[in-house]
């Protein structure tokens, strides 16, 4: 699927910035590292006018953007998520790839910054000039995912990147919020930790399009063997149809560096039978409609904060319904009604 079509040519407003809104264009489509992290950095950014030159920048880049292959990671901590990104990658960029990895981590409650650091865990990703990495605070959001990470793939696209790694905290509502901006979604699961599959979501693995048991050497490659076997009886538990087969269950191991290309023939064959099916596209096209209600609930929430009064308002209604004086229903329709003209 080709997403590399000529972008409109109207100018970008100017902050008087360095570097200038056109550079910084020019520097994404050329694939430059430096201006593509500045690019990610403004659109992260809660700044008004931020925002507004973000959005200018978007819009100029989104007709090239949607040509990668993209792939959600998730699995629970512990899993190896960021060492079998490191192998992965590595093996798709020895392929001529262009690959972009978005590492999520979870933030730190006092700075708001990332507390794990998955790049430095990335030790041949990072050094791979074909790759870029990109380590991204969640700052709470929920799901595990950054809240910039949707744009900040159609950023890494119009750099030119085939494929987008994007890798979740593997925490919550991961699962079901990364899938809502890629293509494939890869679980990995953990052999040896005594209750995978009674701790295992039904969800899950109703979710997960390709399934890979990580760390598979070793001692542990016995207890990830018999892990597949269980993983496979449960899936058949589940309906299968040509739209949505079972998800295949591979073998992996990072440091031995076996079952990888597997597992990316097992994601590029996902993604083609989507492809030709019709139903990337339609799964896009669904995942741009959520994209653009979430911004709406988000931006009301910041309009409502900024209403006059409003936190007065806020505080007394959450304390009447922390004390049980009045349902949540009720204190949410007072404080909605603050948005109405003369609330």
């Amino acid at each position: 699927m080709s997403g590399r079509k000529k972008s409109e040519a109207s100018p970008l407003p100017s902050r008087g910035t360095s570097p200038p809104p056109e550079d910084l264009l020019r520097g994404v489509l050329a694939g430059d590292r430096t201006l593509l992290s500045r690019a990610i950095t403004l659109v992260e950014s809660s700044r008004g006018e931020d925002r507004l030159l973000a959005e200018a920048l978007l819009t100029r880049l989104l007709p090239r953007s949607g040509g990668s292959i993209r792939v959600g990671i998730t699995g629970a901590p512990g899993a190896g998520k960021s060492t079998f990104i490191d192998r992965l990658g590595s093996h798709l960029t020895a392929k001529g790839q262009r690959v972009a990895v978005l590492a999520v981590d979870p933030s730190s409650e006092t700075t708001g910054g990332s507390i794990l650091g998955d790049k430095t865990r990335m030790e041949r990703l990072s050094l791979d000039d074909r790759a870029f990495i990109r380590p991204t605070p969640t700052r709470g959001e929920r799901g595990g995912v950054a809240a910039r990470t949707r744009e900040t793939i159609l950023l890494c696209e119009a750099a030119g990147h085939d494929v987008v790694l994007v890798e979740t905290v593997g925490v919550g509502q991961s699962e079901t919020v990364v899938q809502g901006m890629t293509d494939v979604l890869v679980v990995l699961l953990l052999p040896g930790s005594g209750d995978e599959l009674q701790g295992m979501k039904k969800g899950v693995l109703e979710l997960a399009q390709v399934i890979v048991i990580h760390k598979a050497d070793g001692p542990q490659e016995p207890l990830a063997r018999l892990l597949a076997q269980q993983t496979s009886s449960a899936l058949r538990l589940f309906s299968a149809s040509e739209d949505s087969p079972r998800a295949p269950v591979l073998l992996c191991s990072s440091t031995e560096g076996r079952g990888l290309a597997e597992v990316w023939d097992a994601i590029a064959a996902e993604h083609a039978r989507l492809d030709a099916k019709g139903m990337l596209e339609q799964k896009r096209r669904g995942q741009r409609k959520r994209w653009l209600r979430s911004h709406v609930e988000e931006g009301l929430i910041e309009r409502l904060r900024q209403r006059r009064g409003i936190d007065a308002l806020f505080a007394a209604v959450e304390k009447d319904v922390e004390e049980g004086r009045l349902p949540a229903s009720a204190g949410a329709r007072q404080i909605l009604d603050a948005l109405e003209p003369g609330g």
